[in-house]
């Protein structure tokens, strides 16, 4: 996927989108916020949420220094919007990658159980924003700068465009039918990452400086020390512990698991944390396999790391690459800052999430 990331950077369709949102905001900030906010969410969805604000995220800077307003409301709400939005799909967020290759879920399961839940948080986040930054006022020529920007000059490459959206189009069909096909995710995107660089024409160098190589290295080098801590029992001493905390009840271990994975998450990123997680979701699951719903831990661990992402300026890589961008951007944001904003939209998400789990899982079903 970063591959396929990196070749559709090439074409602007990015930045084609956001300019495009501001503009039919009509320069309200409020407005432009909100869609910024669903464009960060949807892109997070089909890409990942680092890459969606490494995109997004220099239009925003362009669309605030026209308006001439602060750009760290807008940075944070778009960061909020893009963990938020990464919990929708099995490709929209690293911990969901991790949580599907143990559990053995798939792209259409997400999709199925997570993403009606990721649409209610949506619109919360939305009812939320002008409590959380406040009113922003704009000058009326300002308006008709943003007015001004031509969104079909962001367009660098249209033929690579089309040729991006048919390999696009391929891969989600390929993921949708993976209960069909059994092909896993991680093949299909490497076929569709293989089509683009024989379509593009782009050089080697070009191509391979998408892929976060530090990032590759870091997941293999966390994935051993998992699999000592598999090897050495102490994974499985703890599905114990908490089996005997939660009297083995497939609805406390659930909201356990919620409960720690949000908190934690906003204090470590929560791609390791994810990582160390789930032999230890996989022995409290195969404990407790003659339940009903044994796949709503596995949910409550992805929904607990995904949105608890956003409770720290650390709990999510897409965060610190945000602070990175504002603080280049002049319009550094402090980890309280971020902090105070995050406590909130967290501790919305982690509660409509406990709701949607229960009456989902443990209500509707009985």
């Amino acid at each position: 996927m970063m591959i396929i990331v990196g070749v559709l950077r090439q074409t602007g369709v990015f930045e084609y989108t956001a300019i495009w949102a501001a503009k039919r905001a009509r320069g309200s900030p409020l407005r432009i916020m909100i869609l910024l906010v669903l464009v960060s969410a949807l892109a997070s969805a089909l890409l990942d949420n680092v890459t969606t604000v490494l995109l997004i995220a220099p239009v925003t800077l362009l669309v605030c220094d026209r308006l001439n307003i602060n750009t760290t409301s807008f940075l944070m709400a778009e960061v909020f919007a893009s963990n938020i939005g990464g919990a929708a799909t099995l490709v929209g967020d690293p911990p969901n990658i991790i949580v599907a290759s143990r559990a053995g879920l798939t792209f259409n399961d997400f999709m199925l159980h997570l993403t009606p839940l990721v649409v209610i948080v949506l619109i919360a986040l939305i009812a939320v924003l002008p409590r959380l930054f406040g009113s922003i006022t704009v000058e009326a020529d300002r308006i008709a700068d943003v007015m001004a920007l031509d969104e079909g000059e962001a367009i660098r490459d249209r033929g690579l465009l089309v040729k991006c959206g048919a390999v696009l189009v391929l891969v989600f069909a390929a993921f949708v039918a993976h209960p069909v096909l059994h092909i896993q995710p991680s093949l299909v995107a490497l076929l569709g990452a293989g089509m683009l660089i024989a379509v593009s024409g782009l050089t080697r160098s070009e191509y391979l400086s998408s892929v976060e190589w530090d990032t590759l290295l870091f997941f293999a080098g966390l994935f051993i020390m998992v699999g000592a801590l598999v090897k050495t029992g102490v994974v499985n001493d703890l599905a114990r512990a908490a089996t005997q905390l939660t009297g083995g009840n497939i609805v406390a271990t659930a909201f356990l698991i919620l409960g720690v994975s949000a908190p934690i998450s906003g204090i470590i990123d929560n791609i390791p944390y994810v990582a160390t997680m789930t032999p230890l979701v996989a022995e409290l699951v195969a404990v407790m396999g003659g339940q009903p719903s044994t796949d709503t831990p596995w949910w409550a661990l992805a929904l607990g790391a995904d949105f608890g992402g956003n409770l720290t300026a650390i709990g999510a890589s897409a965060n610190v690459v945000m602070l990175g961008i504002a603080r280049r951007a002049g319009a550094p944001i402090s980890f309280w800052e971020f902090t105070r904003k995050g406590a909130v939209v967290t501790a919305v998400s982690i509660a409509l999430a406990a709701i949607y789990l229960w009456l989902r899982y443990f209500v509707l079903l009985h």
